[in-house]
């Protein structure tokens, strides 16, 4: 199936808008590009979810963090979703994927938490991992201060960010299995970065995007892990970094995957997705036919785009029901 044309459009303005400029120089200007291409997107979202600034005081470090509460009525405490921005480990904040957030606040009813992690280069491999894993645990002992539902906890991202997420969840399910069973009952998991390979299908398919490029994702994982880590590709044997290195040993929690049909990291997903299944957890896989990368975060350019995640939010609804 062909490209979604208004993704195409927004592609086409994008790259018009920045046609006069040089490339980014270093990670200051390509952070501040990032920010410059969101502000291009109206801020719809603004209406759905009011938003509030905290902050995680953890053992290793002060991060911050956007809240997100759905403006529907709600008659019960909502279920909390801790989430990661995607951006490559590299670039991206809660600021720049609040529309994302708030979206997911109003489709699913949960409270969305968005954590300001740290980022590569700067913060390579292993930090952004651990700062996922502690903010996890320190806000799912937070959930009844901040009005959620104690009994129920979910965890999610999109990209880069569904990688930490992923890797933060399981982790997390295998400490609490040890004295209370399993911490994080669901995971939502958008166009996941799942192991530093770049053979697949999809790879080759969708090398020069639209959208995001290998080049572009084999540059990410440099930055986050390193020219020597990378060399070790898909053979990598620690499993926070390469998601597929070992089979899990806590109890994986409960899937909804979504890939985009037009992505160098659809295989990524998928074959995560497989890998899941197959060491027992509850999978609901999604290939969302003419999307690219990032369409999660271009929902007010795409009206398919929207469609594929009110679909993914409704899939997701099944896994944190009311009792």
């Amino acid at each position: 199936m062909a490209v979604d044309p208004q993704l195409l459009a927004y592609y086409a303005a994008v790259a018009q808008r920045f046609a006069a400029l040089p490339e980014p120089a270093d990670m200051a200007a390509q952070r501040q590009r990032m920010r410059d291409v969101v502000a291009m997107s109206p801020a719809d979202w603004t209406s759905l979810a009011d938003v509030s600034e905290l902050l995680l005081p953890l053992s290793d470090a002060k991060l911050g963090a956007l809240m997100f509460r759905s403006r529907q009525p709600c008659t019960a405490p909502p279920p909390l979703l801790v989430y990661f921005h995607g951006g490559g480990w590299a670039v991206g904040s809660p600021q720049t994927h609040a529309a994302i957030c708030a979206m997911l606040a109003h489709d699913t009813g949960c409270t969305v938490v968005s954590v300001d992690y740290r980022l590569a280069p700067e913060h390579p491999f292993p930090v952004p991992c651990e700062d996922a894993l502690a903010a996890l645990e320190y806000l799912a002992g937070q959930r009844a201060a901040l009005g959620c539902r104690t009994d129920r906890l979910a965890v999610g991202g999109d990209s880069a960010g569904a990688h930490l997420a992923a890797q933060a969840g399981l982790r997390a399910n295998l400490r609490a299995s040890q004295s209370t069973g399993r911490l994080v009952d669901a995971q939502l998991l958008i166009y996941p970065a799942v192991t530093p390979a770049f053979g697949s299908d999809s790879y080759a398919a969708f090398a020069d995007g639209p959208g995001l490029t290998r080049e572009e994702m084999r540059a990410y994982w440099a930055l986050f892990i390193g020219a020597e880590a990378l060399a070790q590709g898909g053979a990598h044997p620690d499993s926070r970094l390469n998601l597929l290195a070992a089979a899990p040993q806590g109890i994986p929690p409960d899937t909804v995957m979504v890939v985009a049909g037009h992505d160098v990291l659809r295989d990524d997903g998928l074959q995560y997705a497989d890998f899941l299944v197959e060491h027992g957890a509850q999978v609901v896989c999604l290939e969302a036919s003419g999307m690219t990368h990032s369409f999660a975060r271009l929902q007010v350019h795409s009206a398919r785009a929207r469609q594929w995640m009110e679909r993914t939010a409704a899939a997701f609804r099944t896994l944190l029901p009311d009792t």
